[in-house]
């Protein structure tokens, strides 16, 4: 079925630590031009643990979309907001799920909290669900387990800060290894020469989302660096 028709299908857009709905701004444009009906809210990032805002935040989407008269719902995501998505599915069901595009999540957490979480600064800044996504099994990305839903992951490899980057192995966006923003489960993944910062904005990365949403699949016919 093409996109233009599924005025009953809603998109619930959710941005990463510390950003607000602005950020998620150029997506919903497009996503609304495609015919989807769309949910972009601001939800307090840096003020609660990740377990509160997953159920808090989610549920008022899904009541938003309640009132639209949603019959199909898909998930956008950017960063943090990932991982708020799989704590919720965690716990609760969501009957009408179809398809997730997660944006630079920190599925494996990341080394950059690791490293800098200790410092009181980090945790004035960025609140109490920052120190959750680290990479030790004692960490929550680590606890949520594999994904039973279809999910597609874009990682950005670009980055303009270096040197949060060389806290990180290998390829990364900055914020968030390559590698760390897999997650057993995905349907589908690809990179994006974007950093973590504005993959949110980036045509290619815009482009490859509603492939995803419409196909289940990512568009695999350009190279990565092109």
């Amino acid at each position: 079925m093409a996109a233009t028709s599924l005025n009953d299908e809603c998109v619930i857009l959710l941005h990463g630590l510390g950003r607000t709905r602005r950020s998620m701004l150029v997506m919903e444009k497009k996503l609304r031009a495609q015919g989807y009906q769309v949910v972009n809210i601001n939800y307090p990032s840096r003020h609660m643990p990740i377990d509160e805002l997953a159920m808090v935040v989610i549920d008022q989407c899904l009541a938003i979309t309640h009132k639209l008269g949603c019959h199909r719902l898909d998930f956008v995501t950017h960063s943090m907001g990932g991982i708020l998505v799989r704590h919720y599915l965690r716990h609760q069901a969501i009957e009408q799920l179809h398809r997730v595009v997660m944006l630079g999540p920190p599925n494996q957490g990341s080394e950059v909290v690791d490293r800098l979480r200790h410092i009181p600064l980090f945790h004035w800044l960025h609140g109490p669900a920052a120190s959750q996504l680290g990479t030790s099994g004692e960490d929550l990305p680590q606890q949520l387990g594999a994904v039973d839903f279809e999910l597609g992951i874009i990682a950005g490899i670009r980055s303009i800060n270096p040197l949060l980057s060389s806290l990180l192995p290998g390829q990364n966006d900055g914020k968030v290894s390559v590698e760390n923003t897999k997650i057993e489960g995905m349907q589908d993944f690809i990179t994006i020469p974007s950093t973590h910062t504005f993959m949110m904005r980036n045509p290619r990365v815009i482009d490859q989302v509603v492939h995803f949403l419409q196909f289940g699949r990512f568009d695999h016919t350009h190279p990565a660096h092109a």
